[in-house]
């Protein structure tokens, strides 16, 4: 069903690889010239509780039995609405089931629910989790949810889905700009100086925050490393960072996924161990896993992202490469991510700087991709994805 594209406030709701927590900003999509337009009216982060994300990571573990996961994906459905209820109440947008009425203030005419990622293994099948037809009753807007089929059964990957974002948002018609993301998973979308949709790529570089995160908590008993601090004073284990390169989803060509089947418990287990071997601390173990990030996304940019930009734009005048994501708190990886790209002439960026805060920016995307569907539109980027062909994603609980 195509209908004529209007502007519409919509909640994009975002719960990560790292299963932290959700995101939801809301956003007011409008139709443009060439692109659709967006403009974030506020953004809110809300926590998982313990039990909450416990009974995720068993989930992703593949540890729970049908019936715990039927319940969590209605659990899921309930929390989903609950934050986007409490994110348009910080943001003085109108929920339709709400008895107040403002007058003046905006109201949520949609929302875009990525869900809760505990299996990724494509092209073959994936699974997000949270039930929708839970938030379109309780916010009374109709839902779209549940993206990454649609591209999958067209051959893709199914991931990255933001690049439709960064291709609206960000691209230049005399500067490269590689987007990077840094969730539980970092990935890149680079989009050559005046290209088109059809000149985009994206995909999954490795783990960006998830390694880090499970040493936290395996070895400091804390959700994740503020601000890099433990990573600062750790030492690099140099032969374990080498033998973590040689895993083959690093040199694999794009356009490439990955989750925590390939960075999950199995690949700490043994980034860990080899540590352990090696006689370092707790603190060079975190060390070493920002350095397994750093490396992994420097060494996808010199393979893919480099050559690519060379064909599609030689004569660019210069490359920004824009961060976003929870990773952006850690100053650590950062600083880490700055040396090396500087050294490059590349001009390190925060999302921030551009118009959408670093945190927001995938509920953003959710927002948009959420629009696009309920207006008949593709959301996919081939390119990105390897699909055959554009495609509309999601499913709509109306």
């Amino acid at each position: 069903m195509t209908r004529a594209p209007r502007a519409m406030v919509v909640a994009g709701v975002m719960s990560g690889t790292s299963a932290d927590g959700v995101d939801v900003a809301l956003v007011r999509v409008s139709p443009g010239v060439e692109t659709p337009r967006v403009k974030v009216l506020g953004h809110s982060e809300f926590p998982y509780t313990k039990v909450v994300r416990a009974a995720v990571l068993k989930a992703a573990s593949g540890e729970m039995k049908t019936a715990e996961l039927s319940r969590l994906h209605w659990r899921l459905g309930a929390v989903y609405a609950e934050c986007v209820e409490r994110a348009c109440l910080a943001a003085g947008v109108v929920v339709p089931t709400s008895q107040k009425r403002d007058v003046g203030h905006p109201v949520l005419h949609l929302v875009g629910m990525h869900g809760q990622t505990v299996f990724h293994e494509a092209p073959r099948a994936t699974w997000q989790m949270g039930e929708a037809a839970v938030v379109r009753e309780r916010l009374g807007v109709p839902v779209v949810s549940d993206f990454r089929p649609a591209d999958m059964a067209a051959g893709g990957q199914g991931a990255p889905l933001v690049p439709m974002l960064d291709f609206c948002h960000f691209r230049s018609a005399t500067r490269n700009r590689v987007l990077l993301n840094l969730g539980g998973i970092a990935n890149l979308t680079v989009i050559p100086a005046g290209a088109g949709l059809d000149g985009v790529i994206a995909f999954d570089t490795g783990p960006a925050n998830m390694v880090i995160d499970a040493l936290m908590q395996s070895e400091f008993a804390k959700a994740f490393d503020r601000g890099g601090r433990v990573a600062a004073r750790g030492c690099v284990v140099e032969s374990v960072v080498k033998a973590a390169m040689q895993l083959a989803y690093f040199s694999a060509p794009a356009p490439k996924s990955c989750g925590r089947e390939q960075f999950g418990a199995e690949f700490v287990a043994r980034l860990r161990a080899a540590c352990v071997a090696a006689g370092a601390s707790p603190a060079d173990m975190v060390a070493t896993a920002v350095e397994v990030t750093r490396r992994s996304i420097y060494e996808a940019y010199a393979r893919t992202c480099w050559p690519h930009m060379g064909v599609r734009a030689p004569l660019a005048r210069g490359t920004d490469l824009v961060v976003a994501g929870g990773g952006t708190r850690n100053a650590f990886l950062m600083a880490r991510l700055r040396e090396s790209f500087e050294a490059l002439g590349v001009r390190v960026k925060l999302a921030d700087e551009m118009g959408i805060a670093s945190q927001a920016k995938e509920a953003v995307a959710f927002a948009l991709l959420g629009w696009l569907s309920w207006h008949g539109l593709p959301g996919n980027v081939p390119a990105a994805t390897g699909a055959k062909r554009s495609v509309v994603l999601g499913k709509v609980s109306w």
